[in-house]
C-alpha cells in the first residue's frame, strides 16, 4: 500500500475526521490526532480571534498534526442589507416560537471576512488547512506552501477535481452524494453535481496527480476497503464520528443518527439555503413547506437562532441532523472503537 498520505500529512493512519461546521469539538479532532489519524475542525463562521483561541487549545492539546476547515466563497453570499429576510422570518416564526426565542433582527453581517479567516489560519500554521465550495487562489496557495502548512481541497466531480490539482492542492477528497451535511459543489449546480463515491472516487484517481482521500459513506472496515480498491490514498469519515460522544452532537442528534437507515436521509436546502443531507425533521418539513427558504448565508443565520435554543434544551426537532447514506452503520460510540473499525480496513 503507498503511504503517500501518511507521508504527505505526517500522521500513521489514513484516516481522516470529516470537519464539522458548528459540530466541531476540540476532544474529538484532537482524539483523532492522537490514535494516528488527522484530526479535523470545522471554523465555519469563526472570526479571527476565536481561531487563533481554537488552533491554540488544539496544539495545547495535542503535538500531533490536525487539520482546520473554511468555507470559501462561491460569489453567490448575500448581504443583510441585500437580502429581505420577512418572507423567510414569517415562514420560521413557528420554530422561533416552538424554541421559545424571538425572531431575530438581522446582523451587521452574516459571516467574518473569507481574507480575515485565511489570514488567521495563516498565522496560526496548523498542519493541514482544508478548503470546501471553490479553488484556492495563488496568493493562498503560495502562502500556505511558504509556512509549511498543506493545502486540501474538496471536490464532488472530476472537473473540479482537475480544477484543484491544477491549482496546486496537495491533497483532494473526493466527497460522493452519500456523504452528511452540505454538498460542496462549486462548477455546477449541487443538484446537478451528484456523484456517489464509487463512480467518483476511481475517476478522480485517475485524472490528478496528488493523493486522493475517499468520502461518503464509509463507515466501517469494509467502505475503508473498498475506498483502497478504487484507488483512494485515504478515506475521510463524518457521520461515524459525529455518533461518538466526543463530538459536539448533542444526545438528540446521536440518537437520530443511530435510529437512522439507508434511506432516511434527504438532500434540503431548507436549513442552510445550500444542498446539504441530514434526517428529516420537525424543522426541515416546517421550512420546505412553506415554500420560502432566503438564500446563503441567509438562512443559515436565520435557522442557527432557533437551532441554537434546541441545543440547549436537546430538542433534535428544531436542529439540524446532518447524517450520511450510511448512518446505519455509524454504530460505536467512542472515536477509539470508531478508528479502530475504520483501521482494520486499511490495506497492509
Amino acid at each position: 500500500m503507498s503511504r503517500a498520505l501518511q507521508d504527505l500529512l505526517g500522521i500513521d493512519e489514513p484516516i481522516v475526521l470529516g470537519p464539522f461546521g458548528g459540530l466541531s469539538s476540540v476532544t474529538l479532532t484532537v482524539g483523532v490526532s492522537r490514535l494516528g489519524g488527522l484530526g479535523s475542525y470545522g471554523l465555519y463562521g469563526y472570526t479571527p480571534e476565536r481561531i487563533h483561541e481554537t488552533v491554540a487549545q488544539l496544539r495545547a492539546a495535542t503535538d500531533r498534526p490536525f487539520a482546520v476547515n473554511l468555507w470559501l466563497p462561491t460569489g453567490d453570499e448575500v448581504t443583510p442589507s441585500a437580502v429581505e429576510l420577512g418572507p423567510a422570518l414569517a415562514a420560521a416564526a413557528p420554530l422561533f416560537e416552538a424554541a421559545g426565542v424571538e425572531a431575530p433582527r438581522p446582523p451587521a453581517a452574516f459571516l467574518p471576512p473569507i481574507g480575515d479567516q485565511l489570514q488567521a489560519v495563516l498565522d496560526a500554521a496548523p498542519a493541514v488547512l482544508s478548503v470546501v465550495f471553490g479553488v484556492p487562489e495563488p496568493w493562498l496557495v503560495e502562502a500556505a506552501r511558504a509556512r509549511g502548512i498543506r493545502l486540501v481541497g474538496t471536490a464532488t466531480s472530476v472537473a473540479e477535481a482537475r480544477e484543484l490539482d491544477e491549482a496546486g492542492v496537495d491533497a483532494i477528497v473526493a466527497t460522493g452524494a452519500e456523504a452528511a451535511g452540505h454538498r460542496v459543489s462549486f462548477l455546477r449546480r449541487a443538484e446537478d453535481s451528484l456523484v456517489g463515491t464509487f463512480a467518483l472516487v476511481p475517476q478522480v484517481v485517475d485524472a490528478v496527480g496528488v493523493p486522493v482521500i475517499a468520502a461518503g459513506g464509509i463507515a466501517d472496515r469494509r467502505g475503508v476497503a473498498a475506498a483502497f480498491a478504487l484507488g483512494a490514498a485515504g478515506v475521510q469519515v463524518g457521520t461515524a464520528f459525529l455518533r461518538t460522544r466526543e463530538s459536539a452532537a448533542t444526545d438528540a442528534h446521536r440518537a437520530a443518527i443511530g435510529s437512522s437507515t439507508d434511506t432516511e436521509t434527504v438532500l434540503t436546502r431548507a436549513m442552510s439555503g445550500r444542498l446539504a443531507r441530514g434526517i428529516p425533521n420537525t424543522a426541515m418539513r416546517t421550512i420546505e413547506t412553506s415554500g420560502v427558504i432566503a438564500p446563503f448565508p441567509a438562512q443559515n443565520w436565520l435557522t442557527g437562532v432557533f437551532r441554537a435554543a434546541a441545543a440547549a434544551k436537546g430538542d433534535g426537532e428544531l436542529l439540524s441532523l446532518w447524517a450520511g447514506q450510511a448512518a446505519g452503520l455509524a454504530t460505536r460510540d467512542t472515536a477509539a472503537e470508531v478508528f479502530a473499525e475504520l483501521r482494520a480496513g486499511v490495506p497492509g
